[in-house]
């Protein structure tokens, strides 16, 4: 009896410290869940980087905004790349998340594109613009017609404001708010579209040599690594923002996007 009691009590601490070692060194992973181009490359660039500090990085690509803070607030991911402040703050809102940025890496200007026409002095009179259906980013498309001086929004609007919040359009553009994924596909379909950086990038769009109108580097809206709150000083995260903030991952901004479809801000 005492032989099968030391057995077990050897089989329950080697359990024990085989789940210790286990824990130990999945708190070496980090999971970040990003959208493919520039955040999942700029990632995947910097994996021996993390390697070399200890750290094991696993990229997990999403193409939508929504399921990757979805993932983070369940603790299925560590952090994510893919979004700037404005809809963080927002998603936190509507939805009752707890996100924080855990620090600001790059800019991808927002641009105004079209496969009919070359400048905005040619849009037509009640031309259909394309533009997020997300509250920021339709916020952020609409103050980007605003300052090229298509339309005026009321003061009230702020960074949120929508196609009710338009008090003066002179050449009556219809808007037609889409899911910021689906931008790309519905440019043949429209006079013009807003897409977001992320999204242009992958199908050959330039803002600067594409854009009719292109949003300037003094914008606010810096792409962040996010996490969990409380989660943004863990030493994991620590690196994995340092990692970002490097010489490297900046000269592979420079020389990847030329033309400025992607800024460093750091």
């Amino acid at each position: 009896m005492k032989k099968i009691l030391t057995i077990l009590t050897t089989v329950v601490l080697t359990a024990g410290l085989l789940v210790s070692c286990s824990k130990q060194k999945n708190s070496n992973v980090i999971k970040v869940g990003a959208t493919p181009q520039p955040h999942a490359e700029m990632l995947n660039l910097i994996k021996d980087d993390l390697a070399a500090a200890g750290y094991t990085l696993e990229v997990i690509e999403f193409t939508d905004y929504v399921t990757p803070n979805e993932a983070l607030e369940n603790n299925e991911i560590d952090a994510n790349f893919f979004q700037h402040l404005p809809y963080m703050d927002s998603f936190n809102k509507e939805r009752g998340f707890h996100l924080v940025s855990a620090a600001g890496i790059h800019i991808e200007p927002i641009a105004l594109y079209s496969k009919k026409y070359t400048s905005v002095q040619e849009l037509a009179d009640g031309a259909t613009i394309a533009i997020p259906n997300d509250p920021t980013n339709e916020g952020r498309a609409l103050l980007l017609l605003q300052s090229a001086g298509l339309i005026k929004l009321s003061g009230e609007a702020g960074l949120e404001g929508t196609p009710i919040d338009i008090i003066e359009n002179k050449k009556n553009f219809k808007f037609k708010e889409i899911e910021a994924a689906s931008l790309p596909r519905t440019l043949q379909d429209v006079d013009a579209a807003v897409i977001n950086g992320n999204y242009a990038i992958p199908v050959g769009l330039s803002a600067t040599k594409d854009g009719l109108v292109v949003e300037g580097s003094d914008s606010p809206y810096v792409n962040i690594v996010t996490v969990k709150a409380g989660k943004e000083n863990d030493p994991a995260i620590k690196a994995l923002a340092n990692a970002l903030r490097s010489s490297k991952v900046k000269d592979w901004v420079t020389k990847s996007f030329p033309n400025g479809e992607v800024i460093a801000v750091f």
